[in-house]
C-alpha cells in the first residue's frame, strides 16, 4: 500500500482578520492579568504572584 501525503487546503487570511484576532487575544490577555492581579480569591492572586517571581519578573 503506497504512502500518500495528505494535503490540507490553506485559506488565505486577510490583514483585517489578523488584526481582529490580535486585538482579541490582547484583550483576553489583559483581562486575565487584571483578574489575577486584582482577584480577591487569594489562591488565584498567589498563583499569579508566585509565577511572576519564578519568571524573574519584578512585581513590587
Amino acid at each position: 500500500m503506497p504512502i500518500t501525503a495528505s494535503h490540507s487546503a490553506v485559506t488565505p487570511v486577510s490583514l483585517s482578520q489578523r488584526i481582529v484576532v490580535a486585538i482579541g487575544a490582547s484583550l483576553l490577555g489583559l483581562c486575565l492579568v487584571y483578574f489575577a492581579g486584582f482577584s480577591h480569591i487569594e489562591a488565584v492572586h498567589n498563583a499569579a504572584h508566585d509565577t511572576r517571581h519564578s519568571a524573574a519578573f519584578p512585581c513590587h
